[in-house]
């Protein structure tokens, strides 16, 4: 399976993602507890890959699964960062308003970049660091409404505690999937293996988030498990499912392609989830949203474009034109 085919499904889940997460609602609210989500898309990861690792352990040779505990204490690891990073995020829209929260989460695509270089030593070109750029430039320009939709006092007009908590919410989306590709391509294990032991952590931690819940709440609704799916419908478990799928396929990029690949299937799943938005819930196409898109298509082609497509310069003097400059050189130098 070729990366490029895997980061375009990505790209159509991950846009699909929003839609179905609006659709789910009823008459603007959830009749569903939203933090069961997350803990069923992790069950459901957790049961595929466990079942495709008991498929490829049929065959032969066997897989390489590593069972040493220094190995495997480093998986916990991602579900540490991400829990730490909602709450940063929980904290940082106490300072700042929805829109500049956007905005300020384009900072990712930037700080992946940086810590892709710091921590897993791949180098980028010049033209692939402004490819980076030009693609948050592009996704936050799409953002950017005008003065007449939204107020523009509010825009960065936080205090200082609100930029610095989104810097920091920034960095720690980058350095939890730049420690997963670390992860998946720290040894040549199994990929279902290495699914299985992340999917069991995010798991158990979604569940202990599901206590916390519970226990901030005075078990006012009951225990969460008696619960689970009330107000569950067939678009709440599309949902669950398009979450499940979403996150295999992200590993899938982990293990056999990068992180930025993904940051540009994510973003590119931003822009067309603003796309669809235009016919399914009447969203107002803006100058800004197309001035967007041309800029993220520009980063696409620069980055993933071969340098020689790039870099190639059109020939001023024909090959035949050059042979009969040489020739009547040499005859100038003969006589």
């Amino acid at each position: 399976m070729q990366w490029y085919f895997v980061a375009a499904l990505l790209t159509v889940l991950t846009s699909s993602q929003g839609i179905l997460t609006t659709l789910s609602q009823s008459n603007g609210e959830y009749k569903y507890d939203y933090a069961t989500v997350p803990f069923l898309a992790e069950v459901f990861k957790l049961a595929v890959s466990s079942l495709l690792l008991w498929r490829e352990c049929q065959k032969s040779p066997l897989p390489k699964m590593t069972t040493e505990w220094k190995t495997v204490a480093l998986f916990p690891i991602p579900s540490v960062i991400y829990l730490i990073h909602n709450n940063v995020q929980f904290a940082t829209l106490t300072y700042v308003d929805t829109s500049t929260y956007q905005i300020m989460g384009n900072l990712k695509i930037v700080t992946t970049g940086v810590l892709f270089r710091m921590f897993l030593g791949r180098r980028l070109s010049n033209l692939q660091w402004m490819a980076i750029v030009l693609l948050a430039v592009g996704t936050t320009t799409s953002q950017v409404r005008g003065c007449g939709e939204t107020s523009c006092d509010s825009l960065f007009s936080a205090p200082i505690q609100g930029y610095m908590l989104g810097v920091l919410s920034a960095c720690l989306s980058a350095l939890a999937g730049v420690y997963t590709e670390f992860l998946m391509k720290k040894n040549n294990d199994s990929l279902y293996w290495q699914n299985m032991q992340l999917y069991t952590f995010g798991t158990l931690f979604n569940m202990a988030r599901l206590l916390v819940d519970d226990f901030r709440g005075g078990f006012e609704n009951g225990p969460w498990w008696q619960r689970i799916f009330n107000g569950y419908t067939t678009t709440t478990w599309m949902v669950v499912l398009n979450l499940g799928s979403t996150g295999l396929l992200v590993s899938w990029l982990m293990k056999h392609a990068d992180n930025i690949v993904k940051v540009y299937s994510t973003s590119m799943a931003m822009l067309l989830t603003m796309i669809l938005s235009l016919f399914l819930f009447n969203f107002k196409p803006t100058l800004q949203l197309f001035l967007g898109i041309i800029i993220c298509m520009m980063s696409l082609h620069m980055y993933f474009a071969p340098t020689n497509m790039l870099l190639d310069m059109p020939q001023t003097v024909k090959p035949d034109e050059e042979k009969l400059i040489e020739v009547s050189v040499d005859r100038r130098t003969h006589s």
